[in-house]
């Protein structure tokens, strides 16, 4: 038991601080620099919208955390950008997130970004489409059609506008959601 006690004192400790008058061993800590890159980001090529340091991860420390990048900044994708010709290729990543290139410590990347489509948009166009065109029939109409009063839904009077929307929204929502049901197994 000793011997074991004298043993771990012994790994424990500094060489050059183990003495009699320090009977406390020192351990040794290491500090490695972990390798990054300065990123210029920017958004369909205007900017730089933010200028940032990320570290690099992988195995050999060499990748770019491309998910990390889209899911801060709201981007769908990012690609290679050179402030005087535009936008280049697009950064590759992985199933982990991070970019199948490798990329120096210390290298100063430009970076430009497409925002994710905003479902807000194109839903609000739709609206005030069917509502426009709605606001137009009855003005020309002055009389409702009569196959707007025998549409008796919900067992009273449905507007066909209402209806019309509906299916529009429900289509816009489907595409989007092919691959999100796709992986739920839908």
């Amino acid at each position: 038991m000793e011997a074991e006690n004298e043993i771990r004192e012994i790994e424990g400790a500094n060489e050059n601080e183990s003495s009699p008058s320090n009977p406390k061993p020192t351990q040794k800590t290491v500090r490695t620099k972990v390798p990054e890159v300065e990123i210029h980001l920017y958004r369909q090529g205007k900017g730089p919208i933010n200028v940032f340091k990320s570290s690099l991860g992988g195995w050999d420390q060499d990748q770019l955390e491309v998910r990390e990048i889209l899911e801060k900044y709201g981007f769908k994708s990012i690609f290679a950008f050179n402030p005087a010709s535009g936008r280049g290729a697009p950064i590759r990543f992985g199933r982990n997130g991070r970019s199948l290139l490798g990329y120096r410590d210390g290298s100063i990347i430009h970076v430009d970004g497409e925002p994710r489509d905003s479902l807000i948009k194109p839903v609000t166009k739709i609206v005030l489409g069917v509502a426009v065109i709605t606001l137009l029939i009855t003005l020309v109409l002055k009389e409702r059609p009569e196959w707007i009063k025998s549409s008796n839904l919900f067992g009273g009077s449905f507007p066909p506008w209402i209806l019309a929307c509906a299916v529009i929204v429900f289509t816009r929502m489907r595409k989007r959601t092919r691959d999100f049901l796709k992986k739920r197994g839908w």
